[in-house]
């Protein structure tokens, strides 16, 4: 990936994240700065980082309306970032993405407690995501090799709704993203 590329991916986020995010209580930006403040806080390797920061890139890019979910419609945001962000970043990056709803499923299908804490918008996106994973879809779920990034980004997700939260702004990802490029 360019030089450029990556400042086009900060500047995408700059210019689009500032929306809504889907009945929470912040912006798409703000959500996605602070689940990858999370991934920076817990030590986390840059590609999971980076994954942190554009998990959420798909609602930039899909041009749906915050209305979505009380339509009935799932917008598939987690692999229209994925299949997006490919060309600039390896399994590494994209994978996690493609896997953070998957892992919502999952981690409601392993913990009643997990899903009872999730957020009104998140439950109401988790039945249009097809609702909690069957003992076989978890087991085929555990089985990908980036099973356990996508459960850790979860949890960053689901920790990063937190209004008037400081941290740094995306620009500060510029190095953390080249060092996660192709």
């Amino acid at each position: 990936m360019t030089a450029s590329g990556v400042e086009d991916l900060v500047r995408l986020l700059n210019e689009k994240g500032g929306s809504a995010y889907f009945g929470e209580p912040v912006s798409v930006l703000e959500h996605s700065l602070q689940a990858a403040h999370s991934a920076e806080l817990a030590g986390a390797a840059p590609a999971t980082i980076s994954a942190a920061l554009l998990h959420d890139l798909g609602h930039m890019l899909h041009g749906l309306d915050e209305d979505i979910a009380h339509r009935g419609h799932d917008g598939m945001h987690e692999e229209l970032a994925a299949v997006y962000l490919a060309r600039w970043f390896g399994e590494e990056v994209t994978a996690p993405i493609r896997l953070h709803v998957p892992a919502k499923r999952f981690l409601c299908w392993k913990d009643p407690e997990y899903l009872r804490q999730l957020s009104p918008a998140s439950v109401q996106s988790l039945g249009l995501q097809g609702g909690p994973m069957n003992d076989e879809q978890a087991a085929a779920f555990m089985r990908n090799p980036f099973a356990d990034a996508a459960i850790a980004l979860r949890h960053w997700d689901d920790e990063a709704k937190v209004p008037g939260l400081r941290v740094p702004g995306a620009s500060h990802y510029l190095p953390i993203l080249r060092a996660s490029a192709l």
